[in-house]
Order: C-alpha cells, then structure tokens, then sequence
C-alpha cells in the first residue's frame, strides 16, 4: 500500500479499534502514542508502523511521527482526549490551559504537520473529537466543555481552508466504555444511571464511535466535510421520557 491513515491515541480504546476496522477494509494504519508499552502491543497485534511520543511534552512528535509513516496519508484521526471533572469554583487555569492544548491546540498541531502528506492524497479525510459536552450543558464540565467546543470550530475553519482536497470532520460522542473513562464506569450503580440518561439507554462501545471514524475516514464520505457528527445515543438532541 502506499497510503496510511495516522491515528494518534492509536492504542486507546477508539484509536485502536478504528486502526482495526481500517485494516480489515485493507487500508494501512500508523499509530501514535505515549505509552510505549501499550503502543508497541497494539502495533505488534495489528502488524502496523508507529511512532512514541507524548503530544504535550515532545515538541518534534508531529513532524517525527509523519517520518516514521513513510507514506503519503490518506487520513488523520486525532483520538486523543481528556475527562476532567471539576467544579468550577476548584476550577484551575492551568486545568482548562492543559485541556486545550491536549483536545484542541494539539490536534491543530497533528493536522498542519500532516498537511504536505495528506495533500498528497486524491482525497483525504481527518477526523478529530469533540464531545456531547460542548453540545450539551452539563455540570462540572466546564473546563472539557470548553476544548471540546473549540475542536468544533477549529473542524469550522479547517474544513473551509482545506477543502475541496482535505476533508475535516468532528465526531461528538457521550460517555463511552474505553480505558479513559474506566473510572467513572467502575461502579455499576453509576454506569447504569448514566446508561439511564440516553434515549437509548446504554453506554457507548468504542466500536460505536470507530464505525464513525472508519466511515468519514473512507471514500464513502467523500461528499461530507466540516460536521460535528454526534454519536451518544441520542442524548445531545433527545430527552427520555419522564
């Protein structure tokens, strides 16, 4: 093959099963992530190139990362994230600076160094992530609330300047069973009043959100850019009866 789709968070639960739908429809993957460890098992399962690296400390991860792919790209899904719950009176600056910089300012970052590869594409696609919580109000979000809300504008202004060669789109999704939010899922009373909170009354699976990315990633979304797909079990749009 002589494309890849770079999937930074490749060893995460939605960064990783995006990597193996992709595969099994036959397109190459090189992963990106910060846990050597976890990153080197999933690249060795998955037969796949990779790159370590921190998004936030390693200033020449971008650059270094799209070396190591060695291919041009035919897509980026930046499926790095953060869940940090406060309230807002216990709210630091420096909270809300690092949850903008790892969900919005980092992504920017994939993207622009990327940009030279993917250009050279017929087609290209990038995915990033936005959250029910910049679509929806809720409380002790605030500062997530905010860097998601600002992945959707910067899905805005990309999608307009890159088009018609690069399309950018967002997908939004509520909270879903992957390693980020085992905490908050660890007590099953818990899981099942959240659970209880979508009109279909269940948590998210990271494959419910990979079938999003793989979809916007390929050539069956070739006439999609600039949409901040929510997939949450109708909780942004919808209110369950009672």
């Amino acid at each position: 093959m002589n494309s890849k789709v770079m999937i930074y968070g490749g060893y995460g639960g939605i960064g990783a099963a995006t990597a193996r739908l992709l595969l099994a429809r036959g397109q190459a993957v090189h992963l990106v992530g910060r846990d050597q460890v976890r990153l080197l098992a999933v690249a060795e399962e998955l037969q796949c190139t990779y790159t370590v690296g921190d998004v936030l400390t390693d200033v020449d991860l971008f650059t270094q990362a799209v070396k190591d792919a060695n291919a041009d790209l035919a897509g980026l899904a930046y499926a790095i994230g953060s869940i940090q719950l406060k309230p807002f009176t216990r709210l630091l600056a420096d909270d809300c600076v690092k949850d903008f910089r790892l969900n919005a300012l980092c992504a920017a970052l994939a993207v622009q160094a990327a940009l030279p590869a993917l250009k050279k594409s017929p087609l290209a696609s990038v995915v990033l992530f936005s959250s029910v919580a910049a679509l929806q109000g809720f409380a002790m979000h605030t500062s997530i609330g905010m860097a998601k809300a600002a992945v959707n504008g910067l899905v805005l202004s990309l999608a307009a300047e890159l088009a018609p060669k690069i399309r950018v789109n967002a997908i939004a999704p509520s909270l879903t069973r992957t390693p980020l939010a085992s905490q908050l899922l660890s007590n099953e009373a818990t899981a099942t009043a959240i659970a209880a909170m979508h009109p279909l009354p269940r948590i998210g699976e990271a494959d419910d959100v990979a079938q999003m990315a793989a979809f916007l990633l390929s050539a069956d979304a070739s006439w999609i850019t600039g949409q901040v797909l929510s997939v949450d079990g109708g909780r942004s749009t919808l209110r369950v009866k009672g």
